[in-house]
Parts: structure tokens; sequence; C-alpha cells
């Protein structure tokens, strides 16, 4: 009778500890796409900066030039 005590805890164990390890990798996916995006902006956003600057520069620039 012992025995068949502990087989009936083992599933349900293993549910649990399945439904945790789920939802740790979960969270890690999100981390890790979270973690790839802001790697990604971080490296354009001197790009897109240095674009934007230079084409305010222009429009700001260029007719000044022109009506002056």
């Amino acid at each position: 009778m012992a025995e068949e005590g502990t087989n009936i805890a083992g599933p349900v164990r293993m549910v649990a500890i399945e439904n945790m390890v789920e939802n740790i990798r979960y969270k890690a996916q999100i981390l890790a796409r979270t973690n790839k995006v802001d790697s990604a902006v971080s490296y354009s956003g001197v790009i897109g900066f240095t674009i934007g600057l230079a084409i305010c520069l222009i429009m700001i620039v260029l007719p000044v030039l022109l009506l002056g």
C-alpha cells in the first residue's frame, strides 16, 4: 500500500515541475527576444540619429542659403 501512494504522487509532481519548466522557458524566450531588440535598436540608433540630424540641417540650412 505504501508503494501505491508514492506512484500516485509521482505524476502529479512531474506535472507541476513540467509546468514550472515551461514557464521558465517562456520567460527565457521573452528575455532573449527583448535583448535582441535592444541590441538592434542600440546599433541602429546612432546611424538613425546621424541621418536624421543631416536631414534636419539640410532642411534648415538650404532655405536660408536660397533666400539669403
